[in-house]
């Protein structure tokens, strides 16, 4: 059984952390529309959704991605590398200590959730970026050494996070921005290109067969189905405002039924 975790949206969201986009107004009350009918897509998927207790003050809560790695054998606690989102982590471990044993990233390290790309194989992609430093790589490593992971550090440009320029959305199939992601990086896998027109189109998240993807990214979309995969839709114009994606807004964990 797969369980995601979610989080309403913070009142103080249009607040959010910005890297790469100016900010605009943001549509509170629309945000939340949107995160309510994605965590209906999870539901339509069958995953157990449940709600991680609200945050009112951490405008950057709902992406809950951010602030931890699961496996099948341990979750990571990340320290995000924003300071003002390392709160967010508090209720996420009490949520995730029922399910597996937790490992910590220890400072000054930082790691956003949404640079930790986990592909088939025991590989895991871990992007440089102005909230993942080049220390957490090693920290990951250290840390997952006893599970036989591979850890491997990915320079990245153009986006906030690396699963903003590159998903997984099929085993050996990545959707990527190669502006952004050197595809020559993902070796074990074929890469697939977002259509040049839309660059932010790279974020899909894969579950039980089908891929959760932007709605406004239509060409993309076309593309994605062209490889035969079920693609589902959700409007996220407002929460895309604060650099957001389809991943970011769940943390996924497997359990036993």
């Amino acid at each position: 059984m797969l369980i995601a975790y979610t989080r309403p949206v913070s009142p103080t969201l249009a607040e959010c952390e910005l890297t790469h986009l100016d900010r605009s107004p943001i549509d509170v009350d629309r945000a939340s529309a949107e995160h309510a009918a994605y965590e209906q897509v999870l539901r339509d998927l069958g995953m157990s959704v449940t709600q991680l207790p609200a945050e009112p003050h951490l405008p950057d809560a709902v992406f809950v991605e951010d602030t931890a790695v699961v496996l099948e054998q341990v979750a990571v606690i990340t320290r995000p590398g924003a300071a003002s989102r390392r709160p967010e982590t508090r209720t996420v471990e009490a949520a995730l200590a029922v399910h597996r044993p937790l490992v910590h990233i220890r400072a000054p390290a930082t790691l956003d959730g949404g640079d930790v790309l986990v592909t088939a194989g025991r590989r895991i992609y871990v992007g440089l970026s102005s909230r993942t430093s080049a220390d957490a790589v090693e920290c990951v490593a250290d840390l997952l050494r006893p599970y036989d992971y591979e850890v491997i550090a990915v320079p990245f440009k153009g986006c906030l996070h690396l699963k903003s320029g590159v998903t997984e959305v099929r085993d050996e199939l990545v959707l990527l921005n190669p502006e952004w992601v050197d595809p020559a990086v993902f070796k074990h896998h074929r890469a697939l290109s977002v259509d040049p027109s839309e660059p932010q189109a790279a974020n899909a998240l894969a579950i039980h067969g089908a891929v959760i993807h932007p709605r406004h990214h239509s060409r993309t979309r076309a593309r994605l189905e062209a490889e035969g995969l079920r693609v589902l839709t959700v409007e996220q114009t407002e929460l895309a405002k604060a650099e957001a994606g389809v991943t970011c807004c769940s943390l996924i964990v497997q359990v036993a039924r």
